[in-house]
């Protein structure tokens, strides 16, 4: 619901600033006044086209915004929660600024957006109906919701939804299968020679650190077993062997110790060094033992690590990595032969989904066509008190590609004449005609299905070429429609004025040699003198006065 506009230097409105109630809003005020700058203005928090036109001459910018209940809808909650805005107190404040030449800047909850958010979330704050609005009743897609709305399809579409998306999930996933089949089948030729040559290697993780090691031995077999040689004759072959140097100092050593005990500590610290020395010997005659010139085993070990080395170029820079690829291409191989399986699965579960939404659809479809022949009627029903008695109002379906919103598509028709084609609205519906059909649309809806929800509906020119008793019939719809809306509605008809909740006058008045547009909320005399103008022009008579009167006082007692 608009709880605040405020216009700033819009058009002939130097700065307008309105507070709004719940129920009938009605503005009226003479000819070329600017009430339908209010209108348009409303319309730019919408998301509305903007120009450098719509700028008050010699001002650097134009500002509107306006202050919104908002409605707890989720949809709406998740659009601005996903732009980063927040609500403060339940109150949303939409900002549009229009410069001088011609570009302009939106603002959600006081922070920078797009002109497509406010596009977006403008639906569930309210609709505008008029002459130079953006139709949503010309749309397709809005003429469906409205069509839902009163089919009370709401669970439907979402099974019908649901349906759609899992089948064009599995659609697309079974056209990019059948895309890369080809592909993946030439393919497995190349990872079934990769296989077979990684296999075929048989590598072991580790491998390479015992053969290089073994290379190193066998290639300096000659220069080993000298030093082996050496170092043998050092311990334990010859007279001046350490063996034999240690044996002499303990025979020593023990001489000393039958002499002197002190000797004895010694004497046990050296025996443990001989029998030290004495396997260290034995060690190193093993090692001499087993040094032998191997050519073929040294051919077999550098034939090895050269397969090993050309793996590596082709698959990893280690063995590990070499294995690591072996695994992805046995799992791709493993893929590939599964791959009919895959595509078997994927085809039945198409099937299957496109089996359920062209039933689900179906029965959508069916529950349109029910609502829309009674729908028609009713709007028919109000378009006869409308002053449009002799029209006739189709609501259309026809077949559409499958989409998340079934396979229908909606066209609202409209005859002026009877016995003429009806045709689409926006070929035959001129702008008050517009308006009234909105209106009868959305009498004929009646209450929003959200619980608590209070939209603004906005209706401009919906009196045009009536009078008398349609007008009254017009005011008791607006009435009637503003107990579940908040409306807002442009009138230069009393019989329509007389049924507001609120009055507000639009007035030019020339300041400092300027033409200035103001707004004025209207009660008691001050309204009823209006009323009066509407009824007798710019001299009020005491009869119009009287008339006035009479007309407030039934408008009062419509039953809300």
């Amino acid at each position: 619901m608009l709880v605040e506009l405020v216009v700033e230097n819009y058009a002939v409105v130097e700065r307008v600033r309105v507070q709004f109630h719940r129920g009938l809003n009605l503005l009226t005020g003479e000819t070329g006044s600017g009430k339908s700058i209010v209108v348009d203005a409303l319309g730019l928090l919408f998301g509305g086209r903007a120009s450098a036109d719509m700028v008050r001459s010699e001002s650097a910018k134009a500002r509107i915004s306006g202050i919104f209940e908002t409605p707890k809808d989720p949809i709406l909650q998740a659009l601005l929660e996903q732009a980063g805005i927040e609500t403060e107190d339940g109150e949303l404040l939409l900002e549009r600024e229009i410069l001088a030449g011609g570009k302009s800047r939106a603002f959600v909850g006081s922070k920078p957006a797009t002109v497509t958010l406010l596009r977006e979330i403008a639906p569930y704050l309210g609709d505008i109906h008029g002459q130079h609005d953006q139709q949503q009743l010309f749309l397709s897609d809005a003429q469906l919701s409205l069509l839902d709305d009163y089919g009370s399809a709401e669970a439907l579409v979402d099974r019908v939804r649901s349906l759609y998306r899992a089948w064009r999930e599995t659609e697309n996933a079974l056209e990019a299968h059948e895309k890369s089949e080809q592909e993946t089948i030439r393919l497995a030729d190349l990872w079934n020679f990769q296989k077979k040559e990684i296999e075929t290697a048989a590598l072991q993780p580790n491998e390479e650190a015992g053969l290089d090691q073994e290379k190193r031995v066998l290639r300096n077999v000659a220069k080993l077993q000298e030093a082996a040689n050496a170092a043998y004759t050092a311990l334990y072959d010859s007279p001046e062997s350490i063996v034999s140097q240690l044996r002499l100092t303990l025979r020593r050593l023990e001489e000393l110790s039958r002499i002197d005990s002190s000797v004895d500590p010694m004497l046990e610290a050296l025996k443990p060094a001989e029998a030290a020395i004495q396997d260290i010997s034995n060690d190193v005659q093993h090692y001499l033992n087993k040094l032998e010139s191997d050519p073929v085993r040294l051919e077999a070990i550098e034939t090895r690590l050269e397969t090993i080395d050309k793996l590596k170029r082709k698959y990893g820079a280690t063995i590990d990595q070499v294995l690591k690829f072996l695994e992805t291409v046995s799992g791709q191989l493993s893929a590939v032969e599964n791959a009919g399986e895959r595509k078997a699965e994927l085809r039945r579960l198409r099937d299957d989904l496109s089996a359920k939404y062209a039933e689900a659809t179906a029965e959508l479809t069916a529950m349109r066509s029910a609502a829309g022949a009674k729908l028609a009627k009713k709007v028919e029903k109000e378009l006869d008190s409308l002053a449009m008695a002799n029209s006739v109002f189709k609501i259309e379906l026809k077949p559409a590609p499958w989409s998340e919103r079934g396979a229908d598509k909606v066209e609202f028709l409209l005859s002026s004449n009877r016995g003429e084609e009806a045709r689409s609205l926006d070929r035959v519906a001129s702008g008050g005609e517009l308006s009234r059909i909105a209106l009868a649309l959305k009498t004929s809806l009646g209450q929003p299905s959200g619980a608590g929800i209070v939209r603004t509906l906005v209706f401009d020119e919906v009196d045009t070429g009536i009078g008398g008793g349609v007008a009254e019939a017009v005011g008791r719809r607006l009435k009637k429609l503003s107990t579940a809306s908040q409306v807002l509605c442009v009138t230069h008809l009393a019989q329509i004025a007389s049924f507001a909740d609120h009055h507000y006058h639009v007035e030019k008045r020339e300041v400092k040699g300027r033409t200035v547009a103001e707004v004025e909320e209207l009660t008691g005399e001050a309204r009823m003198r209006e009323i009066g103008r509407m009824l007798s022009g710019q001299k009020v008579t005491p009869e119009a006065l009287k008339h006035a009167e009479q007309l407030i006082r039934l408008g009062n007692e419509v039953v809300q």
